[in-house]
């Protein structure tokens, strides 16, 4: 862990916030590698699509950022 620039509060270094593939994305997110279809469509076609991003071929996604996402979507209704 490291401090943020401005704010001093403490913040993740990029390795510990970043998953890399689809099956650290859904063992994070849904707690079964096996669910790794659920993130291709949740990235991709879903009406409210998940922040993941690509680096190459590999399907990435940013703990932090899935967070935040998740608890839009739980205010949402």
């Amino acid at each position: 862990m490291r401090a943020g620039p401005a704010t001093g509060e403490v913040c993740p270094t990029l390795a510990e916030d970043l998953l890399r593939g689809a099956d650290a994305i859904a063992l994070f997110v849904f707690g079964d590698a096996k669910e790794r279809r659920k993130v291709y469509y949740y990235a991709s076609e879903a009406k409210v699509r998940m922040p993941t991003f690509r680096m190459g071929n590999v399907i990435c996604a940013r703990k932090s950022r899935l967070l935040d996402w998740i608890e839009q979507q739980e205010a949402a209704g």
